[in-house]
């Protein structure tokens, strides 16, 4: 078995024998042609041209476009045609076997998911990784943050030890060559992160024999760094990117992106939501991209209406999430630093730790209700809002027993639906993350949250729905997908700026580890009724 030790700051570049990345954006680099291709919807996704390989120097491209888009009769597609390849990797011959398991199936499928980081096109938007990594599967064909947490407990319960040791490494190398881990390995992604999971991914490595937690204190130092940016000379009631001070001085977290124009990869969309909106298209577009920062984007969660994305506010909103994962990276540095004897570390971080928890039950606990709510930090109220944010305290050992029985309560009162845990209460919003629509991640975070605190019956019950939902699915149609509707029938979830993905590698790692653990559920036989053929990305054809 081949190992490496983890990488640092002084030694990435030497030891992944790659060169500095370009971190120019396609926007940056191709200017006014890249607003006629986006505004001009050359291609349907908006995310396809972002991805573009250049055939020749960017530089000469722009030149040329310059010179001749101002001809009668120029032809923009045309043109992007003759100067620009699609970015896609090389085609897999995998055939989906019509008589394996789902878990054979799911096992079967890393190899399609996982990409080799030999050949980084130059000039193009992807961020080169030193080592091999898995991507979620359809138009996403690259590495994500908060995404790859999740599809690790997969490779973990496939015995894929080689490529998580892998992918522990690619973190590390993120985090110490831009001081955080970008929403994902491209350009565009570099204004912002996702939901801060490197202090989970460091207790499985731990656990796994992939590395030692404490290899990777660095690191954690470093992200920990990156979202407390400028916390230290807030007054009451000011902000500075990350960070929020509260009226009694207490310092909590936002999401954030440090740029406030359109996202590149969803150009066109927050033009026209921008226009819709009567706010400054700054701001619009900044809390877009805080909302795509949070993971959940997009949700009524972030809007003052629930049924208008022109009205998002995220980077108004103190989320129970982030600061329950920012308590977990807290106490996880303190935790570690203890273990390597820095103990005026582990007693600074405990510290921080603790006057975090107390603000999370001041402002984010609501005793009436039962459950954690975001808090509104510009209106100095919590948000109305039922979200299943509300069982991450219960995943990072946050809450206290008694809150843990008022959120089982709550979430089986308002929360639980046929497929298991429902992502909200809004219904009809047109957004992904809301009802009828459940995701992988938040249906592992309340399977093990509530088991953690004991209350197990809950916990059996959400995984019985969810694997019964993804099995069905599976049976009628062979695939796994990136979403899932929370109702008995068999059908696509819909809502937010894209078609359902398939692949998918969050589902394909939550459903996984659940069979692992419970090898006796049927979801685990289950087999598809029909073969299907599927692509390099994941995707079934």
């Amino acid at each position: 078995m081949t190992t490496h030790e983890p990488i640092d700051a002084a030694s990435d570049r030497e030891v992944a024998g790659i060169s500095p990345a370009d971190t120019l954006t396609p926007a940056e680099r191709y200017q006014e042609l890249f607003v006629a291709v986006q505004m001009g919807r050359v291609f349907e996704d908006s995310k396809t041209f972002v991805d573009c390989e250049p055939k020749r120097h960017p530089e000469r491209i722009l030149a040329d476009y310059r010179d001749q888009s101002g001809r009668p009769g120029f032809d923009l597609a045309a043109f992007v045609q003759r100067n620009f390849d699609r970015f896609s990797m090389a085609p897999s011959d995998f055939v989906a076997d019509p008589d394996a398991s789902l878990i054979e199936h799911i096992d079967s499928l890393w190899p399609v998911l996982t990409r080799e980081p030999r050949r980084h096109p130059p000039r193009s938007s992807l961020l080169p990784l030193p080592y091999r990594y898995v991507v979620p599967g359809g138009r996403f064909t690259e590495l994500y943050y908060w995404d790859s947490y999740f599809t690790m407990l997969g490779l973990d319960a496939s015995g894929e030890c080689e490529l998580l040791r892998a992918m522990a490494d690619n973190f590390a190398y993120l985090i110490d060559t831009y001081g955080h881990v970008p929403n994902g390995n491209r350009t565009y992604y570099l204004g912002r992160s996702q939901p801060p999971v490197f202090a989970l991914m460091t207790d499985l490595f731990d656990l796994r024999g992939i590395h030692r937690a404490t290899d990777y204190l660095p690191q954690l130092h470093k992200e920990y760094a990156y979202w407390m940016d400028g916390a230290a000379e807030l007054r009451p009631g000011e902000c500075y990117r990350r960070c929020v001070c509260l009226a009694d001085g207490a310092v909590l977290n936002r999401y954030w992106d440090d740029r406030d124009t359109p996202r590149e990869e969803s150009y066109r969309e927050d033009v026209h939501t921008a226009e819709e909106s009567d706010r400054p298209a700054r701001e619009v577009y900044r809390d877009l991209r805080a909302g795509a920062e949070s993971g959940w984007d997009f949700s009524s969660r972030w809007l003052a209406d629930p049924h208008r994305l022109s009205t998002i506010r995220t980077t108004a909103i103190v989320p129970t999430d982030l600061n329950a994962l920012l308590y977990k990276l807290e106490t996880q540095i303190a935790r570690l630093s203890a273990v390597k004897g820095h103990d005026a570390c582990a007693k600074r971080f405990a510290e921080k730790a603790e006057r975090r928890r107390q603000a999370i039950d001041r402002y984010l606990w609501c005793d009436e209700h039962g459950a954690y709510f975001d808090y509104d930090w510009a209106l100095g109220q919590p948000r109305d809002n039922l979200t299943a944010a509300t069982v991450v305290p219960l995943y990072v050992n946050l809450a206290s027993a008694a809150q843990a029985t008022r959120i089982a309560d709550t979430v089986r009162y308002r929360l639980l639906a046929p497929g298991g845990l429902s992502t909200t209460e809004v219904a009809g919003s047109g957004e992904q993350w809301d009802r009828p629509n459940g995701w992988a991640p938040l249906q592992w975070m309340a399977i093990r949250g509530f088991e953690r605190y004991g209350h197990r019956d809950l916990s059996r019950e959400i995984e019985h729905r969810w694997l019964t939902i993804v099995a069905e699915l599976y049976r009628h149609e062979g695939k796994l997908v990136e979403k899932y509707v929370l109702r008995p029938t068999v059908e696509h979830a819909a809502g937010g700026e894209y078609p359902l993905q398939d692949g998918f590698g969050w589902t394909n790692g939550v459903t996984r580890q659940l069979l692992a653990e419970d090898p006796a559920h049927a979801a685990g036989r289950c087999r598809a009724a029909c073969s299907r053929h599927e692509d390099s990305r994941g995707r079934q054809r």
